[in-house]
């Protein structure tokens, strides 16, 4: 199959465009509005050029036409110009694959399991033993056994905080349960 001898004009290979602004006549790289003939920034400049190095990157440029889009793309006056360089380029790095290396478990986050509530108010419970003179000391017992139940069912951090309140829990509670036999021991004596 033969080759064409007209190619289309390309914005890397250089020579002037005649511009709308110029009265050309040529069709403009884009179909918006306008846009085509828009001048420039320095920001769309380096966009284009950044694209151009990923492509270079890739592979998918060699040098002589990379160095030649890039005079370009610092040359161009118009947005349509620097699309015209970049058009035959995916518009950024694409991915490829790479081997993963896993990360020293020194560097990962470390994530901790929430803690249970029932086990938070167990031991609340339990540290209010001493002040309450033990009146906390069965919620304690009953919070402390039902948190460390759902810990183990569920993961949850919170298991010292629920054994702090079932020991503090039985220790009042038992307190309490010999003072009372202290008291009917007494009552049994003095009758």
């Amino acid at each position: 199959m033969a080759q064409p001898s007209w190619q289309p004009w390309q914005a890397w290979q250089g020579g002037n465009v005649p511009q709308r602004w110029q009265g050309g006549s040529a069709p403009q790289p884009w179909s918006g509005p306008g846009t085509p003939a828009m001048l420039a920034s320095h920001a769309d400049r380096e966009r284009a050029v950044d694209v151009l190095r990923a492509g270079y990157a890739e592979g998918r440029l060699e040098q002589p036409e990379f160095e030649k889009r890039v005079t370009r793309a610092y040359a161009a006056r118009t947005v349509g110009e620097l699309a015209l360089l970049v058009a035959d380029l995916p518009q950024g790095p694409m991915p490829q694959p790479a081997p993963v290396t896993p990360v020293p478990r020194t560097f990962l986050a470390v994530s901790r399991p929430q803690t249970n509530a029932k086990a938070v108010g167990s031991a609340v419970c339990g540290v209010l033993c001493l002040v309450t003179f033990g009146l906390t000391g069965i919620p304690a017992v009953v919070l402390g056994h039902a948190a460390r139940a759902e810990i183990r069912r569920s993961g949850e951090g919170g298991d010292t905080l629920a054994l702090t309140g079932l020991v503090l829990g039985w220790l009042s509670t038992a307190g309490w349960a010999v003072l009372l036999m202290l008291m009917l021991v007494a009552a049994a004596v003095s009758a």
